[in-house]
C-alpha cells in the first residue's frame, strides 16, 4: 500500500513540472531549436604570404601543413594560392592544359611579387595540389611556391633563408643573376659561375625568353628556336642590332627548364651571353655596339 502511494505522488510532481514548463515563456517544449546550427564543413585551403621549413612537395596534406613565419629560417614561400574549377571531379594530370594553366598563374603571380620575373634571379617556382584525400574532400587550390637555389646550374641546392621574398628583385640584389665565368671545354659551355662584373668574366645574363608551347627540345633542330630567342634578347640588353652580325658580336648561352618542368608549363629559357674569345671587367648592360663590337676572327 505504501509503494503504491509513493508511485502516485512521483506520477503527480512530474505532471506538475512538464506543465510548469509548458507554460514558461522562453521555453517552447522543443529541446533543439535553441541551440546554434553547426557551420557545415568547409574543405581546406593554404594561406598565401607565408614560408614553410620543410622542403617543397607536389601533393600538400593537412597534417603536413605548417606555416611558419617568413623572418625566420624557411626553405619555401608561398606567393599565391588559385582555385580550379569547383566541378572538377579529380586532379590534373601533369602535362594536361589545366595544370599549364595553373603554371602560368604562378609565374605571373610569382613575377608580381618579386618585382621583376622571377627567373632573373636564384629561384625556382613549383606547384603544389591538395592530396587525394583532401580533393575528395572538396579541396579544388593550387599553391604557388617559391624557393631560393644556390645556383640555377644543375648542381642547386635549396638555400635556408630569412625574410620575405616579396619585391625582393625590385632593387640591386644578391639573388639576381648577373655576370658569370664559364666552365666548359673544348669551346662548350658546361657551367656558369656568378662572380662580381668588376672582375674579370666571359658571360652575362641578358634576360628571359618565353619559349612557345612546344614539345621539350631533343634534336639540334629544336634547340634553334631558343637559340634565337636568347640572342634576340641579348641585343636588346646590350642595346645592339638584332641583325645577321649579332652572331659575330657574341656567342649564346641557353638555359631552359629541365624536361618535367616544361612538361607542367615552365617555358622560360634564361639567356646568357658568352664571349668567347675576350675577358671584361664591367657589365655590358646598355654597352651598345662600341661595347660588344663585332668580331673580326
Amino acid at each position: 500500500m505504501r509503494s503504491a502511494v509513493t508511485t502516485l505522488f512521483a506520477v503527480a510532481v512530474t505532471a506538475v513540472l512538464l506543465v510548469g514548463c509548458a507554460g514558461s515563456g522562453d521555453l517552447d517544449g522543443d529541446l533543439t531549436d535553441e541551440w546554434a546550427a553547426m557551420a557545415a564543413p568547409s574543405a581546406f585551403t593554404p594561406a598565401a604570404g607565408v614560408c614553410h621549413a620543410a622542403d617543397f612537395t607536389d601533393v600538400v596534406t593537412l597534417a603536413g601543413y605548417e606555416p611558419v613565419d617568413c623572418a625566420g629560417p624557411h626553405r619555401l614561400e608561398t606567393v599565391h594560392v588559385g582555385a580550379f574549377p569547383a566541378q572538377r571531379a579529380t586532379a590534373p594530370a601533369g602535362g594536361s592544359a589545366e595544370l599549364r594553366g595553373a603554371f602560368a598563374e604562378c609565374d605571373t603571380r610569382a613575377t608580381g611579387y618579386v618585382g621583376d620575373d622571377w627567373r632573373a634571379g636564384r629561384l625556382r617556382l613549383s606547384v603544389a595540389l591538395p592530396s587525394g584525400p583532401g580533393w575528395a574532400a572538396g579541396s579544388r587550390w593550387f599553391r604557388c611556391d617559391l624557393t631560393e637555389l644556390s645556383t640555377v646550374e644543375a648542381a642547386a641546392t635549396v638555400v635556408v633563408r630569412s625574410g620575405s621574398l616579396r619585391d625582393a628583385l625590385k632593387t640591386p640584389s644578391p639573388l639576381r643573376l648577373g655576370c658569370q665565368q664559364t666552365r666548359g671545354a673544348a669551346g662548350r659551355v658546361q657551367t656558369l659561375v656568378p662572380v662580381e662584373c668588376g672582375r674579370q668574366h666571359d658571360a652575362e645574363f641578358v634576360g628571359v625568353w618565353r619559349a612557345p608551347d612546344t614539345p621539350y627540345p631533343t634534336r639540334d633542330a629544336d634547340w634553334a628556336p631558343l637559340y634565337t630567342g636568347c640572342r634576340s634578347a641579348l641585343g636588346r640588353y646590350v642595346g645592339v642590332p638584332d641583325d645577321a652580325e649579332l652572331r659575330f658580336r657574341s656567342g649564346v648561352v641557353v638555359r631552359p627548364p629541365g624536361a618535367g618542368r616544361w612538361r607542367v608549363g615552365d617555358r622560360g629559357v634564361r639567356c646568357y651571353l658568352w664571349l668567347s674569345d675576350r675577358t671584361v671587367i664591367a657589365s655590358l648592360k646598355g654597352a651598345g655596339p662600341a661595347g660588344l663590337p663585332v668580331r673580326t676572327k
